[in-house]
């Protein structure tokens, strides 16, 4: 795994918090073959991302043959602009790109374009979390066409059960039907987009409303893969969840049909 950050400083310390498995056991293998080159984007505010995207490495390369680069930047403000989208070709080296920030309040319409173009030109995402809250303060809608979802807002942290809504779908074949959240926080999803489909939901606790929390979507012809849990290191801990990212990973790269 190659890591353009200062994870390394602390890796022996964050990987001995790290549960996978039930009993220790390791985890199933869900694909072996040419190895995936996966990029992962973090950074901003309201999260520990030095964690989640250890926890969410080595998981994954548990389970699959990946290889991760970390890009860590922008600070732990909401206003981020990083470097790495400057380049045109940004997204060319790798076969995924996985979305795990969290930058409320970046507006600029032309920075935000040059990141859908990268997935506009065909390269498949995971969206995790606070993605969906990431340039929510901005007036175009290509980020959120992009995700499939439009979210601004969310309720309390509780520990969620998970249905499944979409059984038949290669993600969520094989994978359970009845995870309950570690404790995390319930994205009210404002707008479900018209190439966007839901496999599963959970209910609010205050309206009884069943809001999408795992969904996937045709973006321009581009796989996209997506949920808004992610909030909690607990969550990352959790080898259900691992697991449902591996899948949606996979399935993104065309991997797991």
């Amino acid at each position: 795994m190659r890591l353009r950050s200062l994870f390394l400083t602390v890796l022996v310390i964050c990987l001995s918090m790290i549960c996978w498995g039930a009993d220790g056991e390791a985890p199933k293998k869900l694909y072996e073959g040419d190895t995936l080159q996966v990029l992962l984007i973090t950074g901003g505010c309201c999260h520990n991302y030095l964690f989640q995207s250890l926890a969410l490495t080595k998981g994954v390369e548990e389970r699959a043959d990946v290889e991760f680069t970390v890009v860590n930047d922008g600070g732990t403000g909401t206003r981020a602009k990083i470097d790495l989208y400057d380049d045109p070709d940004w997204a060319k080296p790798y076969d995924v790109i996985i979305h795990n920030e969290c930058f409320a309040d970046t507006q600029d319409p032309d920075y935000i374009r040059k990141i859908t173009a990268g997935h506009k030109a065909g390269k498949p995402a995971v969206v995790i979390h606070c993605a969906m809250h990431t340039y929510r303060s901005a007036e175009i809608d290509d980020w959120r066409e992009f995700l499939g979802v439009t979210s601004r807002h969310h309720e309390h942290q509780s520990r969620y059960p998970v249905k499944v809504t979409k059984e038949d779908h290669p993600v969520m074949k094989g994978w359970t039907r009845d995870w309950v959240t570690p404790k995390d926080e319930l994205y009210i999803v404002e707008k479900l987009w018209p190439k966007a489909t839901a496999l599963a939901t959970s209910k609010s606790e205050k309206t009884g409303e069943d809001q999408p929390v795992i969904w996937v979507n045709d973006y321009e012809g581009t796989r996209v893969f997506g949920t808004t849990y992610g909030h909690s290191d607990d969550t990352f801990r959790d080898a259900v969840f691992i697991d449902l990212v591996t899948r949606g990973l996979l399935w993104a790269a065309g991997k797991l049909d």
